[in-house]
Parts: C-alpha cells; sequence; structure tokens
C-alpha cells in the first residue's frame, strides 16, 4: 500500500493542522455517491468488473497483436493514452525482444510528428487500437483516418482485422464505424471518466500488448482500493488530500510532482492530466506541474530552492530498486569518488532524495513524500488507486465537481469554427 510521510510538510502547517474531518465528508460522499459528478465514480469498482468481464478478452486481442505484428499504434488524446503510456515508459522502458514497439499517436497536431512516426514504423506489420468515447474529437480522428488509410493499402480486405476500437459501449461515430466495419470493439464505461479510466481498456489493451501483466495490475488495484475504502486518517489518501488543501489555503498554490526514476515522466504526465482537469475550476484548483530528479535540479532546482514561496512539492518514492549496481574502487581514485565505493548506485540515489528533501523544507518548500515499495504491476495499480481516491477527495474538499471538465470545450469549439466545420 502507498504511504504518505506529512512530516517535512508539518512545519507549515497551522496549529489546527490539516483538516481530517473535512476530508472524511468528501469520502463519506465519494463511497456513498452522493457528492457532485458521482454518476462518474464507476472506477471505484472498475477492477473488479474487468476482472469479471471484459479482462480475458483484452488479454487474447493483446496475445493475437503479440503473435503477429511488431508495433501497435495507440489512438488517443487525453485519458485515453496518458495512462497507459505512463504505465509502459514506468514497467517496461525497454521493450523485451519479443514485445512490440507502442506508438502514441493522435494526441496533438504536428505534421512533423506524425511524419517522423511514420518513417519510425516503417513497413513492419502492426495493428491499430483507436481509443476515444465518440470518435469526434479532432485529433486523435485525424490519425486514425491516417494510420486507417495505412492499413489498408498494407492489407487490402484484411485491413479490418488490424483495427481495435475502445469507444462507448452503445452509441457514437466510432461505435458505428466499429459495428459497421466489423472491428473488435472493447467499451470505455459510461461511469467513468477519461483521466480515471486507465484500469479499464482503455489503458489494459496497450500494456498488455507492451508486455505488462495485466492481471497483477488488477488484482492488485483491487486490493489496494480495499485498503483506501478505510475512513481515518490514517488513510494515505485522506492525508494526502487534506494537506494539499490546508497548504492551498496558506497560499501554496503550485504543486510540484517529483520522482528520482526517469521512467515516472509519463506517470507524471497522467498525475497533471488527473488533478488539472479534476480541480482546475469555478476559479479554483491547485496548478500541477512536475519535475524530474536528479536531472532537474540542475536547472529547475535554483527556482525550486529559492524562487517564490508559492510551491509545495510531492515526491514519489520508491522503496526498492528493481536492479542494483555497486559502485567500483579505483586504485588511484583519479576523480575522487572512492568514498562511496562499494556502494549501491539505489543507495545513493536515496541519500541525494534525503539531501534534497531537507534543502527544499529548510528553503520554505513544504515536502509530502509517497512511498511505493518496487516499480512493478503492483506499485502502479497502487499509485493509480492512490492519485485518483485523493483526487476526488481533495476535489470534494474544495467545492468543486472533480469529474467534469467544462473547460476543455472551449478551444475545441473555436478549432471547429475556424476550420469551417459544417454546423459551427
Amino acid at each position: 500500500m502507498v504511504k504518505v510521510d506529512l512530516s517535512g510538510a508539518a512545519q507549515f502547517f497551522t496549529s489546527a493542522g490539516p483538516d481530517y474531518a473535512l476530508a472524511g465528508l468528501a469520502h463519506e460522499k465519494l463511497l456513498n455517491k452522493t457528492g457532485l459528478g458521482s454518476e462518474f465514480t464507476g472506477w471505484m469498482e472498475l477492477p473488479q468488473r474487468i476482472k469479471d468481464t471484459e479482462l480475458d478478452s483484452i488479454i487474447a486481442a493483446a496475445e493475437k497483436i503479440r503473435s503477429r505484428s511488431k508495433a501497435l499504434v495507440v489512438v488517443g488524446i487525453g485519458g485515453s493514452y496518458l495512462g497507459a503510456r505512463g504505465a509502459i515508459e514506468l514497467l517496461k522502458p525497454l521493450p523485451g525482444k519479443d514485445d512490440p514497439q507502442i506508438f502514441f499517436v493522435g494526441n496533438m497536431l504536428s505534421a512533423d510528428t506524425l511524419c517522423d512516426t511514420l518513417d519510425r514504423l516503417g513497413d513492419v506489420d502492426f495493428d491499430v487500437n483507436v481509443i476515444s468515447k465518440s470518435g469526434t474529437t479532432l485529433e486523435p480522428a485525424v490519425s486514425f483516418r491516417i494510420f486507417r488509410e495505412l492499413l489498408e493499402k498494407k492489407y487490402g480486405d484484411k485491413a479490418d482485422e488490424h483495427i481495435f476500437a475502445t469507444t462507448d459501449a452503445h452509441k457514437g461515430v466510432l461505435k458505428s464505424l466499429a459495428d459497421s466495419h466489423g472491428w473488435e470493439t472493447f467499451v470505455v464505461p459510461d461511469d467513468v471518466g477519461g483521466r480515471f479510466s486507465v484500469l479499464s481498456a482503455v489503458g489494459l489493451l496497450p500494456m498488455a500488448v507492451a508486455g505488462i501483466d495485466v492481471r497483477r495490475v488488477i488484482d492488485a488495484a483491487i486490493e489496494e482500493l480495499k485498503a483506501l475504502s478505510l475512513q481515518s486518517p490514517e488513510n494515505p489518501a485522506w492525508k494526502y488530500a487534506a494537506a494539499r488543501q490546508h497548504l492551498y489555503a496558506k497560499d501554496y498554490e503550485i504543486e510540484i510532482l517529483a520522482c528520482y526514476e526517469p521512467s515516472f515522466r509519463f506517470m507524471a504526465e497522467w498525475w497533471k492530466q488527473l488533478y488539472g482537469e479534476s480541480e482546475g475550476k469555478d476559479g479554483k484548483g491547485i496548478f500541477p506541474a512536475s519535475v524530474e530528479f536528479t536531472a532537474d535540479l540542475h536547472s529547475m532546482g535554483q527556482y525550486i530552492q529559492s524562487g517564490p514561496r508559492k510551491l509545495m512539492e510531492s515526491v514519489v518514492r520508491f522503496t526498492y530498486s528493481r536492479r542494483t549496481y555497486k559502485f567500483p574502487y579505483e586504485e588511484a581514485n583519479t576523480d575522487g569518488l572512492n568514498y562511496i565505493a562499494g556502494r549501491d548506485i539505489a543507495e545513493i540515489g536515496h541519500v541525494a532524495a534525503d539531501a534534497v528533501r531537507d534543502a527544499h523544507v529548510s528553503g520554505g518548500v513544504p515536502n509530502i513524500i509517497i512511498e511505493v515499495p518496487m516499480r512493478n504491476e503492483e506499485g502502479f495499480a497502487a499509485l493509480v488507486c492512490f492519485f485518483e481516491v485523493a483526487c476526488a477527495i481533495s476535489g470534494y474538499m474544495s467545492g468543486v465537481n472533480p469529474f467534469d471538465q467544462p473547460g476543455v470545450e472551449a478551444y475545441k469549439k473555436n478549432m471547429f469554427r475556424m476550420l469551417g466545420k459544417p454546423g459551427t
């Protein structure tokens, strides 16, 4: 289970401390489905539901793709790709020799990036997983048409066998296309918003194709959600949500999520969408940003240490490293590094993390540690469930609906109008 350490933030609290009573009321709304947007809280039951319904089909489809293709092109934007990409880069940063390469498209409108992806894909056998609730969002729709055409040129009348659609169960442009072409389909649940959907087929199919053991992920998620149902200040989701809201009330308006694993980069991107889209509304919200330590200590470190005191810092730390490497001893000691000879690189990294924490706290930056045992399927599942539950509690504590995103539509309306879409 995830552990939360608030000792690096405690000196920045008022004497009253975080409002755990309010966190408890928010959690009760979530569990009882009485809060704003409760019709989109199906993610709390999602792992068990998936295990009972689609999981076997998802794994079978992934095995089919792995057996015949060198690549999977995932078409999606926002919650339709960030969770899967975060999982794959965290757990499989280096694909095995039998793992297909995963390409993520449909999340931009860059001709250069699109053409670079086509060049990298080359002439290998590939499949496409298009992910969209409606099928009308412009960025993925543009990419999907391009890659459908590529499949048709490559496979002719067999092209439809290489398309897997994850979409609405009953309606929408993409669902209609899937039905008319006979594509294998998976469901974007009606009661789960995109940013909460990574433990559905939205995330699980690309993860399984990449070689991640999604059964382990789902089993771990089921257990983690049970643990996170604890209605007590000992619940790590309460600690995190209440601490960040308490600090926000004291004008710490920006939260930096840091991690000492470079492979965590897209998990941080997923986290930014989860919290930014859930809390940033009604003129409220903590601004979510991310950094990669220790690299960004040599670029953003100065600002964090000595810039405006509006920052709080949350640090994801993995207790155990997956691999070990002892730093070598050199007889001549020409680089002066024998003082760390024989120590594991992971141990050196933990010391660096402790040093950074002490420096930032001394510099006026509240620090929250989010600790996970290991960078594996169970650790990934624990982080996803923890961040989702804490996000919902934090949103309710601030008085917003954590499950809608009305502001996202503003740019889409302008874009469609300026492109001349009929009816706009």
